[in-house]
């Protein structure tokens, strides 16, 4: 019965915070999660057209490798890492609410980020919705405020994994020029990209894609006046202009180090989590760091595009383990392996936290201030 408030409570701050209707803002809802389960099928699609019986049969049968005790030790592991990543996440959170005068239990924080997972499995953008619905009913902090330090969050996430994708791409330039694209002509990438004229993308790929982007933002500041009055780029200009504000927010922390130290400490145990699971399938034994650091970056996309990253993440796994040597086979029975663990620790975690909320006493978590 708790739960059905929380959603209903959901429902009615969703509303105030659209400014829709409730049909209208469902309708759109729904269509999202279209979109993206419809992105997510077009991945396993794509990902299994070119696979006979026999290939298909492979995947099956190197996914079910784990099914050892010494796999299913390491995937125990790796979901440690995820859990401890998310109670990272959960510290932040907490440290972020001081500064308004709340004061949130660490337990009660930790099972929001859970149930933001969780629900983010159904529904895009629902997670991060939820959490702060279940924050006020549990913790009495209001909505807004709550949504506020969700955003800085995401912000700062963002920007780090940007600059962690910008090492991703500079790590595996090297790898990108050597790969294979026309095995029948021995073809590799720098030099299919000579063939097409493209020879200095093939030679010095991160310094043009540096060139592309620089020279997009000059055009962007050359016509602003004319973007800043069309309604989507004013959006997208106002998501950016709060994005940087929650970044530079941190500065207002007693102790921003911390913060700093709490998120450092996520991003390693997200990697952790990531290259430990290789592991547990004996054909990916000796995969080298950079191999899981690239899977944890350019993963990160697939949950971007396709809801749960279904589909899209076996295949992104699957490529850039191609790219260290690995057959692709192997990469895709890696990906569903890791997707599987990832969708798992956020059902049953978000699960069991929604039960440990409701039998919580709720707790008024504003601090007197004299």
């Amino acid at each position: 019965m708790n739960n059905l408030c929380i959603f209903a409570a959901y429902m009615s701050d969703l509303d105030r915070l659209s400014g829709l209707r409730p049909s209208a803002d469902w309708v759109k809802r729904i269509l999202q999660l279209f979109l993206f389960v419809g992105v997510g099928i077009f991945f396993i699609w794509l990902s299994l057209r070119h696979l006979s019986r026999e290939d298909f049969r492979t995947v099956v049968e190197v996914a079910a490798s784990v099914n050892t005790w010494r796999g299913w030790l390491i995937l125990g592991i790796a979901a440690f890492f995820a859990l401890l990543a998310d109670f990272c996440r959960a510290v932040r959170g907490k440290l972020l609410l001081q500064p308004l005068q709340y004061e949130v239990r660490l337990s009660m924080m930790f099972y929001s980020v859970m149930v933001c997972f969780m629900a983010n499995l159904a529904l895009p953008r629902l997670g991060e919705v939820l959490r702060c619905t279940f924050l006020q009913r549990y913790e009495k902090v209001p909505f807004q405020e709550s949504l506020g330090t969700v955003i800085t969050e995401r912000a700062v996430d963002m920007i780090c994994w940007l600059m962690m994708f910008a090492i991703a791409v500079a790590i595996n330039t090297a790898l990108l020029n050597n790969l294979m694209v026309d095995p029948q002509a021995g073809l590799t990438m720098r030099e299919w990209l000579e063939t097409k004229g493209l020879s200095l993308l093939g030679n010095h790929l991160l310094l043009s894609l540096l060139l592309l982007v620089a020279v997009l933002c000059l055009l962007i500041f050359l016509t602003r006046k004319w973007w800043r009055k069309h309604p989507f780029f004013a959006k997208i200009g106002h998501f950016v202009a709060g994005m940087w504000q929650g970044f530079i927010s941190i500065k207002d922390l007693k102790s921003p180090w911390r913060y700093w130290l709490w998120t450092l400490i996520m991003w390693v145990a997200y990697f952790l989590g990531t290259y430990s699971f290789f592991y547990a399938l004996p054909c990916l034994w000796g995969v080298p760091l950079a191999a899981g650091y690239s899977t944890l970056v350019f993963g990160t996309v697939a949950f971007m595009i396709a809801q749960g990253g279904i589909g899209a993440y076996p295949i992104i796994v699957a490529g850039v383990l191609m790219l260290y040597g690995l057959p692709y086979i192997d990469g895709l029975a890696a990906g569903w392996v890791g997707w599987i663990l990832q969708t798992v620790v956020a059902l049953v975690g978000g699960f069991i936290s929604l039960v440990l909320a409701s039998l919580s006493k709720k707790h008024d978590a504003r601090l007197l201030v004299e």
